[in-house]
């Protein structure tokens, strides 16, 4: 990182800032390229940070994911332009959460059912039951973060 000034190393902040979000943008290897979604998530923190995403059985991401299960991710929140004199003195204040990982689909019901709570809590700030249908219906990702920086320009 090279502005250390802006970095954030506390680890309830940034815990902060990631229940604060509500969008998460992941970045397979696709091949040669890159293939990015934006998706929603629940998220906790167990020793590391763990974000849980949701999605269809099938297509890209699910074949991706079985392709190479390492990714990068992205969140970002708090934007506000700040106006200069002249347009090289605009900047730019915000939050950036910027990581890898290795990301798995779950197949326990039970860890599907955590997920999925973890993400409606997360969006819609609501305590939601799933039945077993409703699990089988659905792929449940698990990213398990191995590194993150985490940076604030105010």
């Amino acid at each position: 990182m090279r502005r250390t000034d802006w970095e954030i190393t506390d680890l309830n902040k940034i815990i902060e800032i990631i229940k604060n979000n509500q969008c998460c943008r992941l970045g397979f290897i696709d091949q040669e390229s890159v293939y990015i979604v934006p998706l929603n998530y629940g998220y906790l923190y167990n020793n590391k940070h763990i974000f849980y995403f949701h999605g269809a059985k099938v297509g890209k991401k699910i074949n991706l994911i079985k392709q190479n299960n390492h990714i990068g991710f992205e969140i970002d929140n708090n934007h506000q332009l700040v106006e200069g004199k002249t347009p090289c003195q605009y900047s730019m204040k915000y939050q950036s959460i910027i990581g890898k990982g290795h990301i798995e689909l779950i197949e326990d019901n039970e860890e599907k059912k955590l997920g999925l709570q973890l993400i409606m809590k997360n969006v819609a700030h609501q305590d939601v039951r799933f039945s077993n249908q409703m699990i089988s219906n659905v792929a449940v990702m698990k990213l398990i973060v191995d590194t993150l920086s985490c940076k604030e320009h105010q």
